[in-house]
């Protein structure tokens, strides 16, 4: 169950980290609304983070559910900010996918 926490504490990492790319090209109200986004993302993403913390090892949690929320906000700013998707950057996310799975194999 902890594995799905910290999976979820991920997911809503890209989540705050998008509303916060989407905060900054919209004014008035719409901006409140991803900044608004923002926090509550961020708040989820921290008792998540917490809640899988306390049966996995802090190192592991941190590095696994930075990773999903680099590779997350890395691909929402490729297919929703048309971000460049070069050969280096698709590389280096492939590279960092591995290391998460990789991770999870070592952890149990």
């Amino acid at each position: 169950m902890s594995w799905i926490f910290l999976i979820l504490a991920g997911l809503f990492e890209v989540g705050f980290a998008s509303s916060l790319g989407k905060a900054k090209t919209v004014t008035g109200t719409e901006a409140f609304w991803w900044y608004g986004s923002f926090f509550i993302c961020l708040t989820v993403s921290m008792l998540l983070l917490i809640k899988a913390t306390q049966t996995l090892p802090i190192g592991t949690a941190y590095a696994v559910w930075t990773g999903i929320g680099a590779v997350g906000t890395v691909l929402v700013g490729i297919l929703v900010f048309k971000d460049p998707a070069s050969f280096w950057r698709i590389f280096f996310i492939i590279t960092l996918i591995g290391s998460i799975i990789g991770l999870k194999a070592v952890s149990g």
